[in-house]
Parts: C-alpha cells; structure tokens; sequence
C-alpha cells in the first residue's frame, strides 16, 4: 500500500572532497553549502542530518558514504565569516548555510558507490540513510522511482539512479542507467502528465535524440505500465 511521501529531512553531500572540510566538520562541527547551488527541494530548517560522500583523496573510504551527523542549527553567512584567513578570496562576499553539527558518527554500515558518478548532492530521509546498503538505495525523488527501484532490484537488474552523462553544454540526469553489454538502456518514469504536455515532449525528443547519437536507448514507463502492468524489464 503506497503511503504519503515523506519530505526531505537528511541530506548526503559530495562536497567532502578534501580533508580539510572533513577536519572542520569533525572537530569544529560545522558544514558549509553555497547558497547558489544548494538543492533546491531541501528546506534547511527542516534538515535533521547531513552525512558526507567521500571522494579519492579519503583512499580506504573513497566513494562511499562513511559519516553522518546531527544538524542542530542552520544559518546564512559570507563565506569570509566562515573563512577568515581566505579574505581574498574571488568568492568571499558569496553567501552560504552554515550547518552547524552535532558530532561526527560513523554510520554502522558504509554505503558504497557500485560506479564512479558525479554527485552534488542527494535530498533523502533519515530512515532511507540508516537503511541504505548502497547509493541508489538513497535516492529520494518520487513513489514511483521508487516502486520501478524495488522492481528493479527484485529483477537483479544492476541500474543506476539519477545518473549524469552528456557532453558541455548538454549533460543529461537519466532517471535509471542500466549498462549493458549489446548497448545502454535509460529508463525514464514520467508519470501521466508527459503524454499532455507538448513542451516537455518536445526537450525530451531532443534529449532522446542525443542519447541515441551515445548509443543510449530510451524507454519511458507511464505510472500505469509500472504499478499495472508489470513490464518486463528483461526483455
């Protein structure tokens, strides 16, 4: 039985990218996120906790999610109120949420990245952090992304969830990547309103267009084909 969709209350950034900010946040216990490219669906008030996706220069714990921690306050500063010693700076009059921490926990089980891929961050639950056994388990985007994911999973189809491809200026988030041998498949779920909406079907022709120039094929299920009709995915 489908629920009421639970908002946004953690969220796992990659912008742990050096260890400096991982000092920071563990023995100063604060986090900091521009305010211009912070993710739009999150409502920092709202932000219970924030765990950390760790990137090559961290070795033994590269690509994985490691440490978490609690967000007991946010607010909004200049990035020279948080880095006094970096004044010139090109970006120092930049503002940005400073999240202050909690201290910083290990989580009992990492969460690893099957697949290096380019993440900025990843709106999702408390519940969906602590349960996660890899990053596409944290994905937090609809009911029905998450109803074609357990098929999925069910299936051991080994997909990949909102995944970046493209090249300059036209760079694509695919809905479900999956690599196959004999070519790769996009699985889109668009929901009822794709088939009214002339606009949207328009930049996804386009869209479709360019993926296949990449050797993508395209496949979009309607809520119906997911939740009624059960379409193999295996064909």
């Amino acid at each position: 039985m489908l629920t009421a969709y639970a908002p946004v209350s953690a969220l796992v950034a990659i912008i742990m990218n050096n260890k400096a900010d991982f000092a920071r946040a563990r023995d100063e216990h604060w986090y900091r996120i521009p305010v211009r490219s912070a993710p739009p669906r999150v409502d920092f008030s709202q932000l219970a906790r924030i765990a950390f996706y760790q990137t090559k220069v961290f070795e033994d714990e590269k690509w994985a999610v490691n440490y978490h921690a609690e967000v007991r306050d946010v607010d909004r500063v200049k990035r020279i109120e948080l880095l006094t010693h970096e004044r010139d700076h090109p970006r120092a009059q930049e503002e940005y949420y400073r999240l202050k921490l909690g201290d910083l926990e290990r989580l009992v089980k990492s969460i690893p990245s099957r697949r290096w891929r380019r993440i900025v961050f990843i709106p999702t639950t408390t519940e969906k952090l602590f349960q996660a056994e890899e990053i596409n388990d944290l994905y937090h985007e609809s009911l029905l992304e998450d109803e074609l994911w357990c098929h999925l999973k069910r299936a051991g189809i080994p997909a990949e969830r909102q995944f970046y491809i493209g090249k300059r200026d036209r760079i694509y988030c695919l809905d479900f990547a999956i690599f196959c041998a004999h070519g790769n498949l996009n699985i889109e779920c668009n929901g009822e309103e794709w088939h009214s909406d002339s606009q949207a079907r328009a930049r996804d022709e386009q869209r479709d267009r360019d993926l296949a120039l990449w050797c993508w094929t395209v496949l979009r299920l309607s809520t119906h084909q997911i939740r009624r009709q059960r379409v193999d995915l295996c064909a």
